[in-house]
């Protein structure tokens, strides 16, 4: 799950990490007056999407009024802003920040994130703030500084002046910065955090440390411990079939093509997608119904495909394991009769029941075929998205 930079910089604060004072609006006149209440000028108006590159976007932008904040926010609010992690569509802009200029002498990168093949902790740090890290990383890994921790043993002293003198920064700024790792490193543990991020800290005119951007991805597994952040959730930001699927406890996510998968197990998931591609087409979503689904979550997973209109086939791949084949199968059937599917199915199932469950299909009724192998049902959808 993620929240957006104002509510992230709140957590900040709480933590003991300096962000510039700002407030969030929904209106044009609200920045004017924000802006006004800020005092100093420049002030920074930043668009509030759940994405990164917002500057490339043209989603900060700095205003050097109150009358120029109130232009700046009247364009952004209500337009699509694209960037390069919204995709050609764009997210609508509902909210912006509007936040009080700070003067810079450098900008730095800094974030804590789970490693999964160490086991541990990672903090990142690069002197090549404010730009896009993962570019910085594949054309200049050297500019990369990665500090490891191990999660039983926490963080320590020495870790933080690891990173500051990677950093190079001066001495007046090693108290400071080792304050804002510190409080970093306990949000990101308190709060079950996957990623934490600041892109640029900011080393100020008076060497202090402020943290200018903010982003948090939390562990979603881990949300049932964190009411508060749950109640953050924006889902105007999140895609309207995702959200849906989230009420059924269907692991869900949306794509760009044509193929819906209905499947059980995220790994078997992530292999179907691959073969549809081998074969020439192109999935429409990611649906894991999990190994303990049952006929009405199978009834709900087709609802959600089939409200896809780019879905020209579905794909159902099941590995009879603790959700049989004959559930599926009865499933299928029932979300026929409830739901009107309206396009080609394409069943492959191999485990548990298979037999009964191929049964109960083949005396459905229903407009189906039957794959004998995983390749052979990439193969049959890929056909039929061709010939649609």
């Amino acid at each position: 799950m993620k929240i957006h930079e104002f509510q992230t910089k709140e957590l900040f604060r709480k933590y003991g990490i300096p962000t510039p004072e700002g407030r969030v609006v929904n209106t044009a006149d609200a920045a004017k007056t924000a802006a006004g209440e800020l005092g100093d000028f420049p002030v920074v108006v930043k668009a509030q999407i759940h994405a990164g590159g917002r500057g490339k976007g043209g989603g900060v932008k700095l205003a050097q009024s109150a009358d120029e904040a109130e232009t700046l926010a009247g364009a952004m609010l209500g337009s699509r802003l694209v960037t390069p992690q919204t995709g050609p569509e764009g997210t609508l802009v509902q909210k912006v920040l509007v936040e009080q200029g700070v003067g810079i002498e450098r900008e730095l990168y800094l974030s804590v994130v789970a490693d999964r093949e160490t086991a541990g902790i990672v903090i990142m740090a690069s002197e090549a703030g404010g730009m896009d890290i993962e570019a910085v990383a594949e054309a200049t890994p050297e500019k990369i500084l990665k500090v490891f921790v191990n999660p039983l043993a926490g963080l320590s002293a020495f870790h933080c002046r690891q990173v500051a003198y990677g950093l190079n920064l001066p001495s007046e700024a090693i108290k400071p910065f080792t304050q804002v790792v510190s409080g970093l490193f306990k949000l990101f543990v308190d709060y079950d955090a996957s990623l934490v991020e600041i892109n640029p800290l900011i080393l100020t005119t008076d060497k202090a440390m402020m943290a200018l951007d903010a982003k948090i991805n939390f562990d979603d597994s881990a949300l049932f411990r964190h009411k508060d952040i749950l109640a953050l959730r924006d889902i105007d930001e999140e895609d309207p079939l995702e959200v849906e699927a989230s009420r059924f406890n269907l692991n869900y996510i949306n794509m760009d093509g044509n193929v819906g998968n209905m499947v059980n197990g995220a790994g078997l998931a992530m292999a179907t997608m691959d073969i549809i591609k081998l074969a020439g087409a192109e999935p429409a979503n990611f649906l894991d119904v999990g190994g303990g689904a049952n006929a009405e979550m199978v009834e709900n997973g087709f609802r959600i495909i089939l409200s896809d209109p780019k879905v020209k086939c579905i794909l159902i791949n099941i590995f009879g394991g603790i959700l049989r084949c004959d559930v599926l199968a009865s499933g299928i059937v029932q979300a026929a009769k409830n739901t009107a599917i309206h396009v080609p199915l394409v069943v492959r199932m191999e485990g548990t029941n298979v037999d009964e469950g191929k049964r109960i299909l083949a005396e459905s009724g229903l407009d189906l075929h039957s794959a004998a192998s995983l390749k052979d049902a990439a193969a049959r959808v890929a056909e039929i998205v061709a010939a649609a």
